[in-house]
């Protein structure tokens, strides 16, 4: 018992006993068959995915929207009637399209329109997202190869005495510049492999639009930072570790999320509380940043699911 190894909490424990009751029956109740990640898989749902047909869909959850589009390089950007989500119920909207209409690499955006207003916005469940060299604007890709990364090399499994080597991607090379998966997984990789370490803990792998927020100013919790390089350069990054029996941690930010509209989750559909709590409470002012309604349903299946 916690009270026995830290007697300060003795006076609280009424208190602390509650809550971890609470917990405990919150989880119960999104479980499925006593499995957590069988009842939270938004990301099954949400998003991008290809039908049995060979086709796509696309889910989105806006409840204060009013119309939605997708807009991209496939129908000049342009919010046509053949690219408009359809609402589903509960706050849902869907589309579907033939196969040949999308593919792999192809940029593309939300159009949200709501009472008084409407703007462009990347979906909330995005697996990917490039920057513009030029405009420095942030779009959601399609990520399809047709020769999916096939993984050749099992996970360590549990490290008993884990020796844990933290890093971050960018800074990992000694030239002026943003490093890549690549260039880590060929020059500091080995190293960590030659000192002894047998985990890496690798930071700011989510996508964040401003790079001197070290990552912690998320904006799409569910895609990697394109600027390392690509999903599979990371998988292939991933699999020489797991060659090396070094087993790999991600490091992801579920405390807090980006203010910028158009790349994060503020005001996605012109709410202001759509993932996030009303009024002050909402807005972190040390870290400028938007705070997450851990009361909220829909925002615990959000976080969870990823």
């Amino acid at each position: 018992m916690i009270y026995d190894t830290d007697p300060y909490l003795q006076p609280f424990r009424e208190a602390i006993d509650a809550r971890h009751e609470r917990v405990l029956g919150i989880r119960a109740a999104m479980e499925k068959d006593g499995s957590l990640s069988a009842g939270v898989n938004n990301h099954l749902y949400y998003g991008l995915h290809h039908t049995e047909d060979g086709g796509w869909v696309f889910r989105e959850w806006a409840p204060n929207a009013s119309r939605m589009y997708l807009v991209g390089d496939f129908n000049n950007w342009k919010r046509t009637a053949g690219y408009s989500l359809e609402p589903v119920g509960d706050g849902n909207w869907e589309l579907k399209l033939p196969s040949m209409l999308m593919k792999h690499g192809d940029l593309y955006k939300l159009y949200i329109e709501w009472p008084g207003g409407g703007a462009e916005r990347l979906p909330a469940y995005v697996t990917r997202c490039v920057q513009d060299p030029e405009t420095k604007a942030f779009c959601a890709q399609i990520w399809d190869p047709a020769q999916p990364y096939v993984w050749k090399h099992r996970r360590p499994g549990r490290r008993p005495n884990p020796l844990i080597y933290e890093c971050h991607i960018g800074m990992s090379g000694e030239k002026c510049g943003v490093a890549s998966f690549d260039e880590f997984r060929k020059d500091v990789l080995p190293r960590i492999d030659a000192l002894g370490y047998n985990v890496i803990q690798i930071m700011a792998l989510q996508e964040h639009p401003y790079y001197g927020s070290f990552g912690y100013q998320v904006s799409n919790i569910y895609a990697l930072s394109s600027r390392f390089g690509t999903p599979d350069e990371f998988k292939t990054l991933v699999d020489a570790a797991h060659a090396r029996g070094i087993a790999v941690v991600m490091d992801i930010v579920h405390s807090h999320m980006v203010k910028n509209e158009a790349e994060g989750l503020s005001r996605f559909d012109g709410s202001e509380t759509l993932y996030f709590y009303d009024g002050w409470q909402g807005h972190h002012p040390a870290w400028d940043s938007r705070c997450y309604d851990y009361g909220k349903p829909e925002t615990k299946y959000f976080l969870l699911s990823n």
